[in-house]
């Protein structure tokens, strides 16, 4: 049975750090120090866990004036089963019952299709590198519940 944590400003991360240095440092070869970075302390972290695994992330931050999810990453042996489509739809659900009307994210080129089948549309067809790798900035409106 898959469930879900929430944590908040400077409680234990370290079951998504280890997700996302997997994914990101390890598979993708992000430097540590770009993905670590200030916001992680303030941010909130949801993790996925299936039987007590810690299988998914996501992050929900307040950068540059808007809010924004990333560090989405799904364990390697555990893609495939709709793990990302659960932490991002889970934190979009907190976010906005939250009260937070619009959501950012700076989606991985490959992972558009993904974002745009849970509502994300890009806000413009400008491609920009982050980290080595090429990003488009995506935005998702609260609908009040149609996500």
């Amino acid at each position: 049975m898959v469930n879900y944590v929430i944590k908040k400003e400077n409680e234990d991360i370290s079951d998504s750090r280890e997700i996302r240095r997997k994914v990101f440092i390890e598979e993708q070869k992000v430097p540590a120090e770009l993905e670590f970075d200030e916001y992680d302390s303030t941010a909130l972290h949801l993790i996925a866990y299936e039987d007590g695994k810690a299988v998914a992330t996501s992050r929900l931050a307040f950068v540059d004036g808007h809010y924004k999810i990333g560090r989405v990453a799904v364990l390697k042996e555990e893609r495939g089963k709709r793990y990302g489509d659960y932490v991002v739809r889970n934190m979009l659900d907190k976010a906005f019952s939250d009260g937070i009307e619009e959501i950012y994210v700076g989606a991985q080129i490959q992972a558009r299709g993904f974002y745009e089948t849970i509502g994300f549309r890009a806000i413009n067809e400008e491609i920009y590198d982050e980290a080595g790798i090429p990003h488009v900035m995506m935005k998702i409106v609260n609908q009040g519940g149609n996500n």
